[in-house]
């Protein structure tokens, strides 16, 4: 059986060399003209010249990080392995966000040049930025685990159970990145788009992607080094974590290596069935928004449906007839098997998956302008900016609804399916084990499900090269069509990533009540509300998703003044520059210099909140206030996330829906008033509230690796 181990490298090689392909596609195609080649390069550096400055601030927190891990190994709170896979989880986290931001700085002047020629052709290479992007989070994802597994079992010839909890920890490393790269990205992007906006559309009437505008460049900047390398980040940690955590309920179910495998397989052979539906994505030239999104969603439904085929196989031979030989053959103790496993595994994965698919269809419903809640919401321009916000604040309120029922119903039908189709109040491992399963089921086809998402900051560049570069207005008219779907495909992946990390979070504060019961078998857990120290951290973590958000949504109005004041500034003392003289140009780095400082200076408060607080509280409280405060943060947060995220993905694209033409379309009062909506929204669904996702296991990972010093020092046992 632990033969079976060996497709996971494989899956990870198979997912990299398909990067490196579609990597090799991009960069053949012509790039365009010298001027496309000279705005996309000034992009390049900006957003090179951003990751270096945060991968320095970054770099200091994982030193610090490793000394007190090193520490804590020291003293026999951790074992050695904690520090050192804490350093690889962040870098292959880091290291997946910076390869699809290189490639995607690349593609955007090639997708404006390939759109002049036909909208398929800049779809396709759109796309295909955004597939290395996808397939390299998930190549990296399964090297990282596929590295760890060996180290540790043919290295250090652990058992399961160590094994599960040395791996677990790395996902701390990955979290910890991610959050870095979304925060201090999101803040970047947005402080860069709001001033934009504001000054330029609001102020000045000038078009979006003006080259007179001198925060454009830093604009297109942000897209990249927030929505395709902080994304990239968010989602490696998403996927690796969902599947170290299962692999851990793996052990507590009785499991053993055949519970292990499975997640790691089916991973594995999600990312095979990734790239087989990625060959499906294509479109007619003169293809309609429903037909661009029909062409994304038949490449993810077929890998969604190939997957469940898979699924049932993996089970099958795997997890079901491997616990059951090894029962039979008198080799459990050898495979750290108890327990005899069940099909219901299989309902609980194809649960996660159609979970992860209506998800994404509802948000789709909620945030495209193809359907009427954003129409509805662009109607209400006709009356004002005011009337814009309270319509979109409404809408993401409504549109949590669905979401949360989906993920609700996933979880009842994953335990209930897993631990043997009996439903009782008794606690079931193996139904918690089906939790977990479901969310790796979710995200096994995240290969092309990021491609989708991360296409689309490579398609809004592309309408700003071909903006800035004076291409032919059928050109912008295409880039605006893949634009508009980038946006939707966008909050759809927010959607997914946000129903993934519920699901996972789940996951993971079994996986810490289990690391608690590890390091002292015979702690007693009072888990019930009325034990005050779970009722207090119930509340603590209820906060904390919003005073994220506050945090994260001052730090973006904070930048954004700066770079509001800039440009004013410039088109007051540049003589000729709003004017559009020939010869006069923006001071595009100023703008570019002072996203990248605001970023790295306002990104750190965010991101101290969600390492230090399961500490504090862990010291405070004890362990029971622990787990109060992981429920409270998984409760709220993934509701208001769905909510920031939706809501600003629909004034997103209600203000395209007046720029194509409704209601008075561009320059209008009407569209005046949408896109203030669309800069309230911007911190709303590219800051906040697709980071409340990281923040909540983030949460739950630092309580797990911390769990020895809070045992041992907290002042209520």
């Amino acid at each position: 059986m632990e033969n079976l181990f060996w497709l996971t490298p494989i899956g990870a090689v198979l997912g990299l060399l398909f990067a490196l392909f579609q990597a090799f596609k991009v960069l053949k195609a012509p790039e365009g003209t010298d001027k496309m080649k000279k705005i996309s390069a000034s992009i390049r550096k900006g957003a090179n010249a951003y990751l270096a400055r945060q991968y320095k601030v970054v770099g200091i927190f994982f030193i610090v990080m490793f000394v007190i891990l090193v520490c804590m190994a020291a003293a026999k709170m951790l074992t050695w392995f904690v520090p050192f896979a804490f350093i690889t989880g962040g870098f292959f986290s880091g290291l997946s966000g910076f390869i699809g931001m290189k490639i995607a700085t690349s593609a955007n002047a090639r997708t404006a040049h390939a759109s002049g020629e036909s909208l398929n052709k800049g779809l396709r290479i759109a796309f295909a930025s955004g597939s290395v992007m996808g397939f390299t989070v998930v190549g990296l994802g399964m090297l990282d685990l596929s590295i760890w597994y060996m180290i540790l079992r043919f290295g250090f010839h652990l058992p399961i159970a160590e094994m599960s909890a040395a791996m677990l920890t790395f996902g701390m490393g990955a979290s910890s990145m991610a959050l870095f790269a979304r925060v201090g990205g999101g803040i970047f992007t947005k402080a860069a788009d709001v001033g934009a906006d504001l000054v330029g559309k609001v102020e000045a009437g000038i078009p979006e992607d003006d080259p007179r505008n001198p925060a454009t460049i830093a604009d297109n900047v942000g897209d990249n080094v927030g929505d395709v390398a902080g994304m990239g980040a968010d989602l490696y940690e998403s996927y690796v974590g969902s599947v170290i955590a299962t692999i851990a309920l793996a052990v507590s179910a009785g499991y053993g290596f055949a519970g292990a495998f499975v997640p790691m397989v089916l991973a594995a052979l999600g990312i095979v069935v990734s790239i087989i539906g990625s060959f499906l994505v294509k479109c007619k030239d003169d293809a309609s928004d429903k037909q661009l999104l029909g062409a994304l969603r038949k490449g993810t439904w077929v890998a969604a449906a190939l997957s469940a085929v898979v699924a049932f196989f993996v089970v099958k031979f795997v997890l079901v007839d491997g616990t059951a030989n090894a029962l039979a053959n008198g080799t459990a103790d050898a495979l750290s098997i108890t327990n005899p496993a069940n099909m219901g595994v299989f309902v609980a994965i194809v649960s996660g998956l159609l979970a992860g698919v209506l998800i994404g269809f509802f948000t789709e419903y909620y945030t495209s302008d193809v359907y009427k809640p954003t129409q509805r919401l662009s109607d209400s321009s006709k009356t004002g900016a005011a009337t814009v916000i309270i319509s979109g604040i409404a809408l993401g309120m409504s549109s949590t609804a669905i979401p949360v029922i989906i993920v609700c119903a996933s979880v009842l039908v994953s335990y209930w399916a897993a631990s043997g189709f009996q439903f009782t109040t008794a606690l079931n491992m193996g139904g918690l084990y089906g939790i977990g399963i479901s969310a790796v089921g979710m995200l096994s086809t995240l290969g092309i499900t990021l491609a989708t998402d991360a296409y689309g900051p490579v398609a809004d560049n592309a309408g700003g090269i071909a903006e800035m570069s004076g291409l032919p207005a059928n050109v912008r008219e295409r880039t605006d069509k893949l634009d508009g779907l980038g946006n939707t495909t966008a909050a759809t992946g927010k959607g997914f990533a946000i129903g993934s990390a519920a699901l996972t979070a789940l996951a993971l504060i079994v996986s810490y009540i289990e690391e608690v019961k590890i390091k002292d078998p015979g702690f007693s857990f009072n888990l019930t509300l009325t034990n005050p120290p779970v009722l207090v951290g119930l509340f603590i973590g209820a906060m904390l998703p919003f005073l994220f958000s506050s945090l994260t949504m001052n730090a973006v109005g904070r930048a954004a003044q700066t770079i509001v004041v800039e440009v004013r500034r410039q088109f007051r003392e540049i003589k000729g520059l709003l004017e559009g003289v020939e010869g006069v140009d923006a001071d595009y780095q100023t703008c570019v210099t002072l996203c990248t400082k605001g970023a790295q200076r306002e990104m750190i408060a965010p991101a101290a909140l969600g390492i230090v607080s399961p500490i504090i509280v862990g010291l405070v409280l004890g362990v029971n206030g622990v787990v109060g405060m992981l429920a409270g943060a998984t409760a709220t947060g993934f509701v208001l996330a769905v909510m920031m995220s939706n809501s600003g993905g629909a004034w997103d694209n209600a203000k395209k829906y007046v720029e194509a033409g409704h209601h008075g379309g561009k320059g209008s009062d009407e569209h005046k008033a949408t896109v203030v909506g669309d800069t309230v929204g911007d911190p709303f669904k590219d800051t906040s509230g697709p980071s409340i996702n990281i923040l909540i296991k983030l949460l739950s990972m630092v309580s797990i690796v911390f769990a020895g010093l809070v045992m041992s020092f907290s002042l209520i046992h």
